[in-house]
């Protein structure tokens, strides 16, 4: 019997999750609040609707040809993907039985590790990676938790040397000083299974699903960064990595 999970939504061709062409899924639920979050319609597992890995791997395989010349894949993102760690263990094992890319787009918050945890990680051949912020206190306050189990995944990933990309969300007023750029920096500097650190600014595109759900949008009159504060953070992290994108 086909696994099932909950989904917000695909996209077919989308191009900034991963390397190349990808299929990615949105899965339902989050155990993080972001005050930033675009997808705020994905937080309650409930939401969104059921399918089976069979179901979301025909839709997948029919742009095979697409992703593989382009050096693309699947992806898994959310919500989080990994509170549903089933369903992506066996819809990556599907892509990879396909020869297709897998890749993990995840915030890294695992309450528990289990034996599931490690059996999507044998299939998954890229972990992109959320690093809020290294300061307690601020990632608190910004994500709603503590980032100690994300830290610690992060870890258990250098350990198993699993191919890692970090993201890390430039926000105004949280997240673009250059002290939390040297404290992150600090952290992945000896971390040889990082290829990337992606840098990604801060924009306001999904505020209108808080408005759609009656909620009102935290960060309500913060604009993204300038160019030049984000080319300052490139400026010091190139300091600890060699690889820093935006």
């Amino acid at each position: 019997m086909s696994t099932t999970g909950r989904i917000h939504s695909f996209e077919s061709c989308g191009t900034v999750d991963g390397p190349g062409i990808r299929f990615i899924v949105f899965l339902q639920g989050c155990l993080m609040r972001c005050k930033y979050c675009h997808n705020r319609d994905t937080w309650d597992p409930k939401g969104g609707k059921e399918v089976t890995v069979d179901e979301i791997i025909k839709d997948a395989t029919s742009y095979r040809h697409f992703m593989n010349a382009s050096g693309g894949g699947v992806t898994c993102s959310g919500g989080e993907a990994m509170m549903q760690p089933e369903f992506v263990r066996d819809f990556f094992k599907a892509a990879k039985e396909q020869g297709i890319h897998t890749c993990l787009d995840t915030n890294g918050y695992i309450r528990k590790h289990t034996e599931v945890i490690d059996e999507v990680l044998e299939q998954t051949d890229l972990v992109m990676l959320d690093l809020k912020h290294m300061d307690d206190e601020i990632h608190e306050d910004l994500i709603g938790v503590s980032n100690h189990r994300t830290l610690d995944f992060a870890r258990y990933l250098q350990k198993i040397g699993q191919t890692t990309w970090i993201r890390y969300v430039v926000v105004p007023g949280y997240t673009d000083d250059l002290d939390a750029a040297r404290k992150l920096g600090e952290f992945i500097k000896d971390m040889d299974n990082i290829e990337k650190v992606e840098l990604l600014p801060y924009h306001k595109l999904g505020a209108h699903k808080w408005e759609a759900l009656g909620h009102e949008y935290p960060l309500e009159g913060v604009n993204p960064p300038s160019k030049e504060v984000m080319d300052s953070i490139v400026e010091v992290l190139s300091e600890y990595h060699d690889n820093i994108k935006y």
